[in-house]
């Protein structure tokens, strides 16, 4: 380990002193294991927007000439200037903004990851041969998958470890939500592997093959790749791809984990079964046998059967031991596996406290206090300038939708005014956005509790200056919007970003920045994640096959994929504000200090290849 000073051509921050400057070093490398010299000269290079890989850069678009019965692969396309949206601030933005500001906050943004198991026997692909839209993406041609897009997007997110805008390092990433797809422990550990930098194989049940609808004749409903040619995919032109579906589920996937300390809240397919209802033990014990539906009628009658109230207890076992041992009309005996298992009661934060602390925290916002309390909410400082507030919007019995129980909506409030008493900026992180804040259906556990609904909840975030922004995701559709405050001026910024299972299968950069003028700006960039923007056919590696799921989800038929990247207005933006109090109380040293911890991180887990 080196021991010098940085050499006399390195330029020493001038927020911190010569001193103080070495002395921090010193520390971090000791702490990091790093070179004490090297580490210096990184830190003591001045800030300036990374060239890196994102929607600034080159974005991808669908061919306009398509293949085969309107099937079209994907190509590139130009960059995308941030524009400019003043919708909050009275005057026109200072030109001399661009040249003073400096960073506060510097963060990642992702939501809807719906990493699958695949081979679930617990779960309603059956319901697609009733009817394809009855339950959106309950059957994707992409869903073996998953766990290789994730892998990308976090490669693409550790690309961009430092600002495209200000050079800034990444402080957080935050997940707003739909881990899991199918309320699976199994998809939940992917998940939490793939972020905390292990290697994933996106397999259950037999070890060596697929087992699943997309590779039975009888399931018409499906993507059958290996010849698509008796069923709807084939009709619209869907390719055929011999020997993809046992190169998806029994590759490995490699991840370089977080960039940053990371951190997530309940999304619907975390809390109920699609998303949009509670199960029963009958349905929980099919998950982890070896009996998956395929017909619907058969598959709805056991369904249907097996959650009535009003059955003997004789009936229940009969079911039961059809479900695990074959026999039962409309079912195909797979490979059983215990990891199956669904998820229930306090799992998911369990899950999360099961973690390293690199990247870290431990918890990922969850706490032992929320296990104790089966509280679902939380808080957490991310730097010296931004408190984080994570919500449970999700509804525990019926609904896709979702809506804030009074004592959440409470503590909120009473945590926005201590953050303002703090001096701490603020944003909260949800799963549902204020479009979709309107479930009433109350928890069977507390029916008395009121839910709070979009409007009454954005009234009150209006009211605490210190809050600038609301992050969320669950509708799969890249959307920013102005919530001003009464008169125009003031108010927060409400940033709804894409899925990464459905097209355009994107992420976002958010970054807080204050202008020195009296106001800030809130830089959002979009990220595709990092793989080719057109599939090589034939390419089963890692990147290619989160390529080609890319491609097969902008084909979707049954819905407008292309209408979820949303609009140049919801995409590569600055979204000015005026500043909720003097922003020079939250010191350069402060931050700079914060910035060169994060950097140092950073070098640390690229010098041992991410973090494993």
């Amino acid at each position: 380990m080196g021991s010098q000073a940085p050499s006399k051509g390195v330029t020493v921050s001038s927020a911190l002193t010569r001193r103080g400057f070495l002395g921090l070093s010193a520390a971090l490398a000791a702490s990091f294991g790093l070179p004490r010299d090297a580490l210096a000269r990184t830190l003591a290079e001045p800030a300036a927007p990374a060239d890196v890989p994102s929607t600034l850069r080159q974005t991808i678009l669908q061919r306009t000439v398509a293949q085969k019965n309107n099937y079209r692969t994907l190509t590139t396309g130009p960059g995308e200037a941030p524009i400019v949206r003043p919708d909050l601030v009275a005057a026109d933005p200072a030109p001399g903004r661009v040249a003073a500001r400096r960073s506060l906050a510097y963060l990642g943004h992702t939501s809807d990851i719906h990493i699958i198991d695949a081979q679930t026997p617990g779960w309603l692909d059956p319901v697609a041969a009733f009817d394809f839209t009855l339950l959106p993406g309950v059957c994707r041609p992409q869903e073996t998958m998953s766990v290789h897009v994730q892998g990308a997007m976090i490669q693409a997110l550790n690309d961009v470890a430092l600002s495209p805008i200000t050079g800034a390092p990444m402080l957080a990433l935050l997940n707003t939500g739909d881990n899991s797809d199918r309320l699976s422990n199994l998809e939940l550990r992917w998940y939490i592997d793939l972020f905390d930098g292990k290697s994933v194989t996106p397999n259950s049940g037999a070890p060596d093959k697929y087992e699943g609808p997309q590779a039975w004749s009888e399931t018409t409903y499906a993507y059958h790749p290996d010849d698509p040619s008796n069923d709807p995919y084939g009709t619209y032109g869907f390719p055929t791809i011999p020997g993809l579906l046992e190169a998806a589920v029994t590759s490995s996937v490699k991840s370089p984990g977080s960039p940053a300390p990371w951190y997530t809240v309940y999304g619907n397919h975390d809390t109920t079964l699609n998303g949009t209802f509670e199960i029963d033990s009958s349905f929980r014990n099919l998950a982890t046998g070896s009996q998956r539906g395929y017909a619907f009628p058969g598959f709805a009658s056991s369904l249907f059967r097996g959650m009535a109230t009003d059955i003997s207890a004789t009936t229940r076992l009969i079911d039961a031991l059809r479900q695990q041992f074959g026999n039962n009309p409309g079912f195909k005996t797979v490979t059983a596996d215990p990891a199956r298992k669904m998820l229930g009661g306090v799992e998911f934060m369990q899950q999360h406290l099961d973690t390293p602390d690199n990247p870290g925290p431990v918890g990922h916002g969850f706490t032992q206090e929320n296990i104790d309390n089966k509280t679902t909410y939380w808080q957490a400082d991310v730097g010296p300038a931004l408190r984080l507030f994570g919500l449970d919007t999700c509804n525990q019995v019926v609904g896709a939708d979702g809506a804030v129980p009074q004592s959440q909506f409470d503590w909120l409030q009473a945590q926005l005014k201590q953050a303002q008493t703090d001096g701490k900026l603020a944003i909260v992180l949800s799963h549902h956005n204020s479009l979709t804040l309107e479930n009433t259906a109350h928890n069977v556990f507390d029916p008395g509790e009121t839910l709070i609904h979009g409007e009454e909840f954005v009234d009150m975030l209006l009211q605490y200056p210190n809050l600038v922004a609301w992050l969320n995701g669950h509708t799969h559709i890249n959307t920013i919007q102005a919530h001003p405050k009464k008169g125009g001026v003031g108010g927060f910024w409400e940033i709804t970003t894409a899925s990464c299972i459905d097209y355009p299968q994107q992420a976002q950069v958010v970054e807080l920045v204050d202008n020195k003028d009296g106001t800030m700006s809130i830089f959002c960039v979009v990220l595709d994640h990092a793989s080719p923007a057109a599939w090589n056919p034939g390419d089963f590696s890692q990147v290619g096959l989160a390529s080609l799921s890319r491609e097969l989800a902008s084909n979707d038929w049954s819905a407008d994929p292309l209408m979820r990247r949303g609009s140049p207005l919801d995409r590569n933006t600055e979204l000015l504000l005026p500043a909720p109090f003097d922003l020079s109380s939250i010191t350069d040293a402060a931050l700079e200090t914060e910035f060169a911890t994060r950097k140092a991180q950073v070098a640390a887990a690229a010098s041992q290849g991410g973090f494993q």
